[in-house]
């Protein structure tokens, strides 16, 4: 039985659709910053098995590493007349590139300028990452040694409402920055 042309592309958008509302989940967080988490956590953690000093070098990896997804949010990138990648961060007036290796013209800068929504995707990145950080076995472990039955499902619901509450509000409004620690371009 045939698929009517109609429904055909029908189906093809909500495809489409939904490939692209899930590659704009990959800008929920900087890959590096999560990276080095990823690999710290064990070791500032002591797989787990924390005493007072690895509680607060655990807590400041945390709260670097959420620092860094916030102000990640505020970086951009754009291709310079060489194709080269310049990174910069977005202000109220423009981008301010890093490197000082390029300026941008006013009326280009001002594309790039601070809006509402980036300082929404910089609370929702600390959210998400946040909820990477109690996914992690060693830093629940850590904070929470033996955590009672509601602790516990509160520990196991928390960061999957977070990732899909966050997700929704990241697909409904999509962000255009391609910054440090975020996929690139095309442009």
């Amino acid at each position: 039985m045939e698929v009517p042309d109609s429904e055909k592309s029908l189906i093809k958008r909500a495809i489409s659709q939904t490939f692209q509302s899930t590659a704009h989940l990959a800008n929920l967080l900087p890959t590096g910053t999560v990276l080095c988490f990823q690999l710290m956590s064990p070791i500032v953690t002591n797989q787990g098995q924390c005493d007072s000093v690895s509680k607060l070098i655990t807590c400041t990896l945390v709260a670097l590493c959420g620092t860094s997804c916030f102000f990640q949010s505020f970086s951009d990138s754009f291709r310079d007349d060489k194709g080269n990648v310049c990174y910069g961060l977005a202000t109220f007036r423009g981008l301010w590139v890093i490197d000082g290796s390029t300026t941008l013209p006013p009326q280009l800068g001002a594309k790039y300028r601070l809006r509402f929504i980036d300082f929404m995707h910089a609370v929702m990145s600390i959210l998400v990452f946040s909820a990477v950080a109690l996914f992690d076995q060693n830093v629940v472990n850590c904070f929470f040694p033996s955590p009672s039955n509601e602790t516990g499902e509160i520990l196991t619901v928390l960061p999957v409402a977070i990732g899909i509450f966050c997700s929704m509000l990241f697909v409904a409004f999509p962000t255009l920055r391609h910054g440090i620690g975020f996929p690139l371009s095309a442009k």
